[in-house]
């Protein structure tokens, strides 16, 4: 690609284009969806009832790990794929910045079906509506952190250099 700035002055680099946000907003969106969808989709597939309850965090916890670092490389590969139409994704301040404000935005409710399955699992076989099982919230909490910060932070530190 050819830049199209003069040489030898200290002219200001153009704007993003919309095509240039918009492999960035779905980029970064597609893969928290994807990680929570996932994490929602094995936790509905396990089986109620308190006395696999031991058993079934550690499978969730297990597959958690597991998804977190599928979504962790594809993070750090999308971060640096070219685009054939809109090009690279270069680190910068705004781009940084727009990563961590699509992720939070736009994939925020991704996270809320899970929570629901958390809470439910939280409560099971308990009397009333108190909490016995934490280890389920924790576990949303976890998830809920490493899609908010980490995962966001894995694409933007994975950018291209854009000197």
């Amino acid at each position: 690609m050819v830049d199209h700035l003069p040489v030898g002055t200290e002219a200001q680099r153009p704007l993003p284009r919309h095509a240039t946000l918009a492999l960035l907003v779905g980029r970064i969106t597609t893969i928290k969806l994807a990680y929570w969808t996932a994490l929602t989709a094995f936790e509905l597939a396990l089986p109620l009832g308190g006395a696999a309850a031991p058993e079934r965090f550690g499978s969730s916890v297990v597959f958690a790990a597991f998804a977190t670092g599928a979504a962790l490389l594809w993070a750090r590969r999308s971060a640096r794929a070219i685009d054939p139409r809109a090009g690279g994704l270069s680190r910068s301040i705004p781009t940084i910045a727009t990563t961590f404000a699509a992720a939070t935005v736009v994939a925020s409710p991704a996270s809320l079906p899970l929570l629901l399955i958390e809470r439910e699992r939280s409560i099971e076989g308990c009397v009333g509506l108190v909490t016995c099982h934490p280890e389920a919230l924790w576990l949303w909490v976890a998830t809920l952190v490493i899609g908010f910060i980490v995962i966001p932070a894995v694409f933007a530190a994975s950018l291209r250099s854009s000197s």
